[in-house]
Formats: structure tokens, sequence, C-alpha cells
């Protein structure tokens, strides 16, 4: 049996209703994709503290209140990594978003999100998060991003 090799994630995602603020990736994994601020967790950090750094080095803004709100797994197919990537919400934050080296923020309404230029996965959870639920799911994806298969479950706790 093959051992699971879990990469950890997060992903902030600025919501102030009825507007998200999302980021176009400009370089690396998801370059030109629209997407929420966030990334690897480095050794010894905590993920919530990843998350912090992350919004702050991509974006520019001071993240404190941090609610998580959903656990997904990714798992492309051919490829033993599976990337779990731990969701926030953040409705809060100090200092105003910039561009920087790696994405370019834009506010978008919540009927006006570009679901056609993002991971094929974020259609299904993200209208979660903007009704305040949690969520733990899991994807499977083919070439092209087409998604093999989902799990996806509304929780109580994470």
């Amino acid at each position: 049996m093959e051992k699971e090799n879990k990469k950890l994630l997060t992903l902030c995602v600025i919501y102030q209703h009825p507007k998200v603020l999302l980021g176009m990736k400009k370089r690396g994994f998801g370059k030109g994709r629209w997407n929420g601020f966030g990334g690897k967790v480095a050794d010894g950090e905590t993920i919530e503290d990843a998350a912090k750094r992350e919004t702050q080095e991509e974006v520019g803004i001071e993240v404190n209140n941090l609610d998580k709100v959903g656990i997904i797994e990714l798992k492309f197919q051919g490829n033993p990594e599976i990337l779990q990537i731990h969701i926030f919400k953040v409705n809060n934050f100090l200092g105003e978003p910039r561009e920087s080296e790696e994405m370019a923020p834009q506010w978008f309404h919540i009927n006006d999100i570009p679901f056609q230029n993002m991971w094929s996965d974020d259609i299904y959870w993200l209208p979660l998060l903007f009704e305040g639920k949690k969520f733990k799911g899991k994807f499977l994806f083919g070439e092209s991003d087409i998604i093999l298969s989902q799990d996806l479950l509304e929780v109580q706790d994470l």
C-alpha cells in the first residue's frame, strides 16, 4: 500500500458581503486563475500563521480573525501527492490590497465570480463559505482539471 503524501496548504477567502476579494495568479502553480490567497505551510509554522503570512506576502494585507470553514483534499490522477487545503473566511483586514509579483487582486460581487477561470472545485464549495457553512471535501482531478470524483459534506466542526 502506498503511503499517503499530504502537502499542507492554506487558502484565505476575503469576503465582505456581497463582495469577495480574489487574486489573479501571475506565476507558478495555478497561473492564470483567480483564487483566494494562501500557500504552503512551512516547517514549524502553524496552519493559521501560514495563512496570515501568505496573505500578507501575496496581497499586502494583515488578517487576524481567521474563521476556519473548510478542509478539502485535492488529488491529481497519476500523482501520489494529496494537497490538503485549510480554508479560512476572513471578513476584515488591515491595509489596502495591492498587487504583488505573484497575485493581482480584484473585488468581485458574489453574483459575478469568474468560476470559468478558477479551479474547477471552487464552484462546489465557495457557495457554502458564503452561506456561513463549514465543509470537508475530496476532489480527484483528471486531465485538464476535469473532476473525476468528488465528495463534499457540510460538517458542524472541523
